[in-house]
């Protein structure tokens, strides 16, 4: 009985987690067009006049999160600046570079972490399922230790999605850069015609090199900035590139002849990958096949058979018993 309650009470607070998560995508998509239109406005207006207009404006659900957030923070933003820091390269890796993100980050761990036990402990009193206090408790601790991580796995499964992302696009974009090379122009000028050719195929590359372009004309040395693009994306193709790029800058080699060759390498690497995931698919078919597909013939083909065979033998023997 306990368990039924545990779970009963569990589907409806994933319930109400999904209805909550609905309402809010509906939300957002409704309020999409009016988002663009401030944002033009903002990029158009003035500073004095954007903050007169922020100023008379009501402040909106995600300013109020926002601000929430700012004041919860400090609950678990870790003391030491080797951690801070970690934590900014991870959230600059899945695509969040304000300064604020870092703050909105740790703010929404205890956010989250007292929102989810509350709203579980609410749904409880109003639904009045019966359980014991120490299997509320416990579930209380998980729901909160739930909340206070999620975060965590979000930012790891954003990195993991934008470092895809970049190993899908990479061989386009390194052969455009070879074309662009051999056609005469020049590195920077290659790299900053990626970002603008890049934007609808590949935004994520595109925002990278964007970037990548924006710090050399801020000042920033070309090898610095390169270093800076293999950090942010932490991809294994772009740091082997930002090496190939420093030393035939540094030995004054031939920039077309060696992009080229790494470019058909980007290519074989990105076929075997694909090769590989196509190795690997019999295999995660297998437990699918057995679980779901292997059951339903086996009733298809054996059932009918078997119906006969119980009319056939069982109930005759029965009925001459």
């Amino acid at each position: 009985m306990i368990y039924e309650t545990v779970v009963i009470s569990m589907l409806i607070f994933a319930g109400l987690v999904l209805l909550i998560l609905s309402g809010f995508l509906f939300f957002r998509k409704t309020t999409k067009k009016k988002e663009i239109i401030d944002k033009i406005d903002r990029y158009v207006a003035t500073e004095r006049r954007s903050g007169e207009q922020k100023s008379g404006k009501g402040p909106s659900m995600k300013q109020f999160f926002a601000n929430l957030a700012e004041k919860l923070a400090p609950l678990s933003t870790p003391k030491k600046e080797a951690e801070l820091s970690h934590r900014r390269q991870k959230l600059a890796m899945a695509g969040y570079r304000r300064t604020g993100d870092v703050v909105l980050f740790y703010g929404s761990k205890v956010l989250l972490a007292i929102l989810l036990p509350v709203s579980l402990f609410l749904c409880h009193l109003l639904f009045g399922i019966l359980m014991e206090r120490s299997v509320l408790l416990v579930a209380l601790i998980l729901i909160a230790l739930l909340g206070f991580y999620a975060p965590d796995a979000w930012v790891h499964f954003a990195v993991a999605h934008r470092q895809e992302k970049i190993r899908e696009g990479f061989p386009d974009a390194l052969d455009l850069m070879v074309v662009c090379v051999e056609a005469g122009m020049g590195l920077d000028q290659a790299i900053k015609r990626i970002s603008d050719e890049m934007k609808i195929s590949n935004k994520v590359i595109s925002d990278e090199f964007g970037l990548m372009t924006l710090e050399m004309r801020a000042g920033r040395s070309r090898k610095d900035a390169m270093r800076n693009l293999g950090m942010r994306t932490g991809v294994e193709d772009v740091k082997s590139l930002v090496t190939l790029l420093i030393q035939t800058d540094t030995f004054g080699t031939s920039i077309a002849q060696a992009l080229r060759v790494h470019s058909d390498t980007m290519r074989t690497k990105r076929r075997q990958r694909a090769e590989e995931i196509a190795t690997k698919l019999p295999v995660k078919l297998l437990f699918p096949l057995l679980l779901f597909i292997f059951p339903a013939l086996f009733v298809v083909i054996i059932g009918p058979g078997a119906i006969r065979i119980y009319r056939a033998l069982i109930q005759t023997h029965f009925g001459a018993g």
